[in-house]
């Protein structure tokens, strides 16, 4: 191993003289570290938009949810909690109920969500409470204790804009329960007043614009569920084990009466095409580095070429045609290993720079980040090199193969 381990850095790097075949090889090395520059770059922007893009989602969303879709079921959450204390991947999980309601201010109206949730909820599962208090009280403050008997609502910033209300205002919200005895003329609508307590930026327009926070009570009251609950969210140790919980989940309630979700599950569409879209740019990418796979290709035969009479005399000295593949082997192998660390070196020092001096920012006010976000995954560089080194082989192994068969005595007969 190590005589074909000398004679292969030899034949690449020290040669006496650069001629054509020497450029090849250096162009070779060059394309695979620009390749996998640019990939580690890529995936890094892909992860870094990803991560944004789920931290915005999931701030107000659970990491996985329990539905209730038997109506007639009646079911207590605390039968439950020594079964959910079991699963050490939950941190924590409450009660909620939400549903549409209109939302009355003056004279301007607004089709909304409703969710009641606990007041641990909004500190645990969902990201309220830190959302409001990172303003500095410039928004109220996170609480759902009643003022003279009227509950409290926590509503988003857009549409606080479009109801035109300030903290301390007072919403009318209608609940289409009971909208039966409305038609007959028998009953009147479900409504209530609330009294806005805060408000809340979430970074998620939908979240900003459609929904309003109560507290668990009246919003059951409001919404006709009386004393039951529509189901349970769950905050876990670590989001990306929300599979794992689902399936464990599963095993303890009935699929004909609930419905478990994770987090990926509620913005399903979102996160599949991110995930295309982070694969195609990821094969598109590794079509570089083929193509620095055909320079090595092309070097590694003309090589065996002008190696050919080298060939001869060290076949002729007994050296059999397993160390010659191995030797031009080791050859597109050291290109292949020359190049993916450089790219990788180059590719890591790019996004520390991005990360450091944000060498390309963006403006704050239309994309609610002030630089391109980038998010440095190690796993990565397995990937990259993999596909590189993998390139790397293929290619070599064609003019390896070829400079076996070199017949030694055609190749010396002159010598």
């Amino acid at each position: 191993m190590k005589f074909e381990n000398f004679i292969a850095k030899r034949y690449l790097i020290s040669k006496h003289k650069i001629n054509f075949i020497t450029i090849i090889s250096f162009l070779s090395i060059a394309g695979i570290t620009i390749g996998v520059a640019a990939l580690i770059v890529v995936l890094s922007v892909f992860n870094g938009f990803g991560s944004l893009v789920k931290s915005f989602l999931i701030s107000f969303d659970p990491d996985v949810r329990i539905e209730i879709i038997n109506p007639d079921l009646r079911f207590n959450i605390n039968n439950y909690r020594d079964q959910f204390e079991s699963i050490h991947e939950i941190k924590g999980y409450a009660p909620f109920v939400s549903g549409k309601v209109l939302a009355l201010r003056g004279k301007e109206t607004q089709v909304i969500n409703l969710k009641g949730i606990t007041k641990e909820a909004g500190e645990t599962i969902y990201d309220i409470k830190n959302n409001i208090d990172s303003a500095s009280n410039l928004f109220g403050r996170y609480s759902f204790n009643e003022i003279n008997g009227t509950p409290r609502v926590i509503i988003g910033l857009r549409l606080a804009d479009r109801l035109e209300a300030l903290v301390g205002d007072t919403v009318t919200l209608i609940s289409p329960s009971g909208i039966e005895n409305v038609i007959t003329e028998t009953g009147l609508p479900q409504m209530q007043k609330f009294i806005v307590g805060a408000i809340f930026a979430s970074n998620n327009n939908e979240y900003d614009a459609q929904y309003i926070f109560s507290s668990l009570e009246p919003a059951q009251r409001l919404l006709g569920y009386g004393t039951r609950i529509q189901g349970i969210d769950f905050r876990l140790q670590n989001s990306e084990k929300s599979n794992k919980v689902k399936e464990k989940l599963s095993a303890i309630f009935n699929s004909n009466d609930f419905t478990i979700s994770t987090w990926f599950d509620f913005h399903k569409e979102l996160y599949s095409v991110m995930q295309i879209e982070r694969w195609t740019a990821y094969i598109i990418l590794s079509l570089i580095i083929a193509v620095a796979s055909f320079n090595i290709l092309g070097s590694l035969s003309m090589s065996v070429i002008e190696k050919k009479r080298d060939i001869g005399i060290l076949r002729s000295m007994g050296t059999s045609e397993k160390s010659i593949v191995k030797i031009f082997m080791f050859e597109g192998l050291l290109i292949g290993i020359i190049g993916t660390i450089a790219g990788a070196l180059l590719g890591y020092f790019i996004c520390y720079l991005q990360l450091k001096f944000k060498i390309y920012p963006l403006d704050p006010t239309q994309y609610k980040i002030d630089a391109l976000p980038l998010q440095i995954r190690f796993s990565d560089f397995f990937y990259v090199a993999g596909i590189s080194m993998l390139l790397s082989i293929l290619a070599a192994l064609f003019p390896a193969r070829r400079a076996s068969k070199v017949n030694q005595l055609e190749a010396i007969k002159w010598e």
